[in-house]
């Protein structure tokens, strides 16, 4: 294994990810509030499922996020 090329891999999928969860949270954060289904003052709950497959792990990363 090539640890820089794996390093480099793993990278460019985290911001891809990074960048991806963001944009689609704050689109639906932003479409919740305007037709009402979120005041905009909550604390919402936000969870992942990360699985890398033929490595066996399967990780769950769970944290709140709050609109004001």
């Amino acid at each position: 294994m090539n640890e820089d090329t794996f390093n480099m891999e793993v990278r460019k999928f985290l911001k891809k990810v990074g960048v991806t969860s963001q944009r689609e949270i704050e689109n639906a954060v932003r479409e919740a509030v305007k037709v009402g289904r979120l005041a905009g003052n909550e604390k919402l709950k936000a969870r992942v499922t990360l699985e890398v497959e033929g490595a066996n792990l399967k990780l769950m990363i769970e944290d709140d996020i709050a609109l004001s």
